[in-house]
């Protein structure tokens, strides 16, 4: 039960990104679905506010020649538990693999628009209820099967089935028929509701990550093969030792044409700092990071020597205080208020981001066009959490002690940081609060949060694309007995907004809409926003071509987000 309960993690990329925790690399546990109007054979254009603007250090396209061979080594912030797209634990770490192995359906251009990558075109009806999807004719998985419509079904239906993932998915297709084969190359989603005038993006994620169906139905019957992935990727399985190495190599019926590198050899390095020493010395050759010191690190590294290359990207996700508004005391907004106001956010950003990440009001930073000026996130005011609190417990003297209202605090560990973290927290909200903090396992943090067996706790999230498809964490129809909505908060003007904005081709409206959404989470008070979480994809000088992917067509692909990239372009010098 156990291991099925773990593959509740999958949805944590299905739509978009999430964490189950903050504050830095430890503990961490994590990627997108809608809005573009062009429906043509070559792809869909979002509108020109789909997502942030990256601060990122960009890499220039290579002027030199590639060169095939190598052996690319990536330090990875976490391990997952297996690499199966229709039911793996996939964060960060695994998604960054799946790409390599699998490839998607789609992606998101360099102007952030979904473009086709596995697939050939995608085309909708005139509201955006029907999409349909054709596949590149010629197309195999490792195990030489084709990649065609009833394989798509068969991934499909593997997802919409499963026990828990399907939660994230049957919200969104018509119940009877929600896909259909139209011929060997091309299948016909059904969508439920008003539309979705960029569903595509939902194909840029893990789900549109294809495996092979005849290693799906294997993995079903025996788990351990949910180790040894088989997709259509630029990447084949080779090897794979769970907590120490997963090692692909080149795949030379790659669809999308020469592959560089003989093989990726991924490395689970949990601890920030090491990971970044590691890279230093050459022990491996690039890394995926969180962590602001060891970034700072690495970026005055490639300042002073230019033997580092960084890429830095703070548009993903946020790191928040998540409150579970069905669970007394926090079923009061009163309550949520205090913690609100007793919440030390600026201490929090000195002292576990030492100042390097930006202070986050919301689900945007200040370059996104979907950013709310009007918002600003209340904290560091423990004499009006005090006020409440003593309002409150004259009122339900039964949840407090001492006229301070009674709270358990979850997080992740065994972690040095998050320790760091739920002192820094207790230290603060014990103004107006009696804090019991229980540390958990990272799986158990978001088992408990799925299903609202908790008070309390630091996340990470918000990382889509296009930010329609976070509508899955903050909409109505994700909660429930398990909810993907984590505070379970039901906020039918907000639901009716992801609606209307989804179903939009006016920029004007996406944008509207999304300001007004980041309103009514900022009055919900269920959501404490910290800062900007900032990733960093760092590699040696050798490590060349990383910001040239592109689709067979031509198309430039954005280089990163939230630490996710290709692999297929990428060269190493000799």
């Amino acid at each position: 039960m156990w291991l099925r309960l773990l593959a509740l993690l999958t949805v944590l990329a299905l739509v978009t990104a999430a964490c189950g925790s903050s504050g830095g690399d430890e503990g961490t546990a994590t990627d997108d679905s809608e809005a573009g109007t062009d429906t043509g054979e070559t792809g869909g254009t979002a509108d020109e506010s789909s997502t942030d603007s990256a601060t990122e250090i960009t890499i220039p396209p290579e002027e030199e020649e590639a060169v095939a061979g190598g052996t690319l080594r990536y330090g990875v912030d976490a391990e997952v538990d297996g690499l199966n797209p229709t039911t793996s634990a996939l964060a960060a770490s695994g998604l960054m693999m799946g790409r390599a192995v699998f490839d998607t359906l789609a992606a998101v251009d360099a102007d952030n628009n979904w473009v086709p990558k596995l697939a050939e075109s995608f085309t909708s009806n005139e509201d955006f209820t029907e999409w349909t999807m054709t596949l590149r004719e010629g197309t195999l998985f490792h195990d030489g099967t084709p990649l065609d419509a009833e394989a798509v079904v068969f991934n499909f239906d593997k997802q919409r089935n499963d026990q828990l993932v399907g939660n994230a998915i049957r919200p969104y297709y018509i119940e009877d028929n929600p896909i259909e084969i139209l011929d060997p190359l091309t299948v016909k989603y059904n969508l439920i509701g008003g539309g979705n005038s960029d569903w595509p993006f939902a194909l840029a994620t893990q789900l549109g990550m294809m495996g092979s169906p005849a290693w799906l139905a294997a993995a079903e019957a025996d788990e351990s093969l949910n180790q040894e992935p088989v997709g259509a990727g630029p990447f084949v399985f080779e090897s794979r030792s769970q907590d120490a190495e997963t090692r692909l190599v080149r795949n030379d019926e790659y669809y999308g044409g020469e592959v560089y590198l003989d093989a990726v050899e991924f490395l689970p390095i949990t601890d920030g700092a090491q990971r970044a020493d590691q890279l230093l010395g050459g022990a491996i050759d690039a890394l995926m990071s969180t962590d602001s010191p060891s970034t700072e690190q690495l970026v005055a590294e490639e300042e002073a020597t230019g033997s580092i290359r960084n890429i830095l990207d703070d548009t993903g996700e946020e790191a928040f205080v998540m409150m579970n508004s069905a669970a007394p005391p926090f079923d009061d907004i009163r309550v949520r208020q205090a913690l609100t106001f007793a919440t030390p956010r600026q201490a929090y950003n000195d002292r576990i981001s030492e100042g390097i990440n930006r202070l986050a009001d919301q689900m945007f930073t200040p370059e996104s066009p979907y950013y709310n000026p009007d918002v600003t996130q209340e904290a560091d005011d423990p004499a009006r959490a005090v006020e409440l609190a003593a309002e409150y417990c004259a009122e339900v003297p039964a949840n407090c002690t001492g006229n301070k209202i009674n709270m358990e605090y979850q997080h992740a560990g065994p972690s040095a940081q998050q320790t760091r973290v739920a002192d820094l927290f207790t230290e603060g909200w014990s103004e107006a609060f009696n804090v019991t903090v229980t540390e958990v396992l990272q799986d158990d943090l978001v088992l408990n949060a799925a299903l609202g067996n908790y008070q309390v706790n630091t996340w990470r999230q918000f990382s889509a694309t296009n930010p329609y498809f976070d509508r899955v964490w903050i909409a109505c129809e994700t909660v429930g007995p398990i909810s993907l909505n984590w505070p379970r908060l039901c906020d039918e003007t907000r639901t009716e907004l992801l609606d209307t904005g989804s179903a939009s081709t006016d920029p004007a409206v996406k944008i509207a809409n999304m300001q007004q959404i980041s309103a009514t989470m900022n009055e919900a008070y269920t959501y404490v926003f910290l800062d900007h979480s900032r990733w960093d994809n760092a590699f040696s000088e050798t490590v060349r071509a990383v910001c040239d992917g592109q689709t067979v067509e031509g198309v430039p692909l954005r280089c990163t987000s939230s630490s996710l990239h290709f692999f297929e372009h990428i060269w190493m010098s000799q």
